[in-house]
């Protein structure tokens, strides 16, 4: 395996290339960013790390009045997601809470399957600054002003998990309960594509090369879960990927735990099992295992 990887998982951050720890032994490592050449990370839920280029880790600051679930670094700061859908920025070493995302349009229709109070789950971004929020169960919102407003762009009830923008393609893309969604217009439309899939509920998703990666299975409770890809092109359909991997996983792949770069594409399990593929996906080597659950992958 040519390129590092670096795990977040439920007992610290791995670099796997070396299958070693780097940091935070005991600690739940919830989010990674990159913050070129170094990186930002959630921990337990409440704590902002940074590390620099020396690799050297450095505690920024602590949220108390929620849980930090997710990270996106910008030209506007550093924006966290986080629970009960709040979205806030780090100005220096506090957090500023963004008003503005409290009084989005249909806030109040937000909602969980289950009743508790929704998240913001994922950020992303394209090159012009545009920021796509996914709430979760709430759509993606978008702002084209740094987080002075926001606008709804996808039906609630499509049940969101990860939302990206592919800068190669310019698309922007939704791993969600009702397939993959596509935007080629900034999430103006959205068209939902499920061919070749088993099942439409997908948690995760990571474009290489003009190929696109879903994780997806029949429900947020499955024994039948599995990794898929297909050509962004008008017309692909998902072809499953099999070589080197199990016929099932008994577990949803979620978000956060799909990770691309260049040609190479990995992924972490609830059982603590790092698959990679140097290959755009067609064939796949265990590159860890024996881990805690995984709840975070990036390329270093």
């Amino acid at each position: 395996m040519q390129q590092r990887i670096l795990v977040g998982t439920d007992n610290g951050l791995y670099e796997v290339h070396e299958n070693r720890y780097i940091q935070f032994t005991g600690r739940e490592v919830k989010s990674l960013a990159s913050n070129a050449p170094g990186w930002w990370a959630i921990i337990n839920h409440r704590e902002i790390w940074q590390s620099g280029i020396n690799g050297v880790w450095v505690h920024i600051a602590s949220i108390d009045s929620a849980k930090a679930n997710c990270l996106l670094v910008t030209m506007d700061g550093l924006f966290i997601g986080t629970s009960e859908a709040h979205l806030f920025v780090l100005k220096g070493k506090t957090f500023e809470i963004v008003r503005s995302f409290e009084e989005v349009q249909g806030r109040q229709n937000w909602y969980t399957p289950w009743g508790g109070p929704p998240d913001v789950r994922s950020i992303s971004a394209d090159p012009t600054g545009t920021i796509y929020v996914n709430v979760h169960v709430g759509g993606i919102l978008r702002s084209t002003d740094g987080g002075k407003s926001w606008q709804p762009t996808i039906d609630i009830h499509a049940d969101v998990h990860q939302v990206i923008f592919d800068p190669d393609s310019g698309l922007v893309l939704a791993a969600s309960a009702l397939g993959l969604g596509i935007s080629d217009d900034g999430g103006e439309s959205w068209k939902f594509i499920t061919d070749g899939l088993h099942g439409n509920y997908l948690r995760a998703v990571a474009v290489v090369d003009r190929t696109v990666f879903v994780t997806a299975s029949t429900g947020p409770t499955t024994n039948r879960a599995a990794i898929y890809r297909k050509s962004l092109d008008e017309g692909a359909s998902f072809e499953r990927c099999r070589q080197g991997l199990p016929e099932w996983f008994s577990d949803n792949i979620n978000t956060f735990c799909l990770a691309a770069s260049d040609s190479c594409i990995s992924f972490g399990t609830s059982d603590g099992f790092v698959f990679v593929s140097l290959d755009k996906g067609q064939n796949w080597s265990v590159a860890a295992k024996g881990l805690q659950p995984v709840r975070c992958m990036a390329f270093a």
